[in-house]
Order: C-alpha cells, then sequence, then structure tokens
C-alpha cells in the first residue's frame, strides 16, 4: 500500500475514464472523492487535503511523445512515507519506475507513467531512506 503526506503539485487529461481510474485507484492507492456535475467526464482524488482532477478528453495527447521514463519531463510529485514500501508495491504492480534513490534535489524518487503517459514522481526526503 502508497501512504502519500501531501500532493506536490494537477489536472490531467486521460483518453479513457475508467483505465485511468484503475491506474489511480488501485495502482496509486488515491481516493476518489465527489465531483461537481460537469458537463464532461472526469474523477477528482483527495491526497491529504489536495486534489488531483482527471479530465477525460479522447482526443488529448500528453505532451511526452517518447513515452520511455524520464524525470527530466513534466510531471508531478506525490510525497510517499516509506520510499522501500512504494517501490515494493509498485513492482508488485508490474508498473514500470525510474528510480533515482540518491537525486540532487534531496529527494529519493521513483518515477512511473499513467496509462496514457503522465509522469508522476513519488518521492521522500534523502534523510528518510
Amino acid at each position: 500500500m502508497i501512504k502519500y503526506t501531501c500532493l506536490h503539485h494537477v489536472s490531467l487529461n486521460v483518453t479513457d475514464l475508467e483505465r485511468a481510474k484503475a491506474f489511480y485507484g488501485d495502482i496509486l492507492c488515491l481516493k476518489e472523492i465527489p465531483r461537481p456535475d460537469f458537463d464532461f467526464p472526469g474523477a477528482w482524488y483527495d491526497i491529504e487535503g489536495q486534489q488531483l482532477h482527471l479530465i477525460a478528453d479522447p482526443s488529448s495527447q500528453t505532451i511526452r511523445k517518447d513515452k520511455h521514463l524520464s524525470s527530466r519531463e513534466g510531471h508531478f510529485a506525490l510525497r510517499v512515507e516509506n520510499y522501500h514500501d512504494t517501490l515494493r508495491w509498485l513492482k508488485e504492480k508490474n508498473v514500470e519506475v525510474l528510480k533515482k534513490p540518491h537525486s540532487k534535489s534531496g529527494f529519493a524518487q521513483i518515477f512511473c507513467a499513467d496509462p496514457d503517459g503522465n509522469l508522476i514522481e513519488l518521492n521522500v526526503d534523502q534523510k528518510e531512506l
């Protein structure tokens, strides 16, 4: 199980809402919350008082053309409680990851992507490793 402490930095476009909800809910363990009745499909998630909004648009394209994992592309970051537990969970779920436990940023980082290629950073302060 992944345990979050805060959302660092998010609204994302997804092409297939149900597929995206399976990823964010089942894989990343985010809690879906009620969403206003907009005239377009989407989903909202709570992360320790912060929110992530998914907006479904079948014609949407991620800004990432090359889908390999890179820490240098646009992404949002979630702070997790435990680096090793999070990494183990993602591997059990067969999620491709890019590990950066000793990043110059001062964060121990794990990068992964959702089914549409939106890049996500999961991090913890390196002092907590």
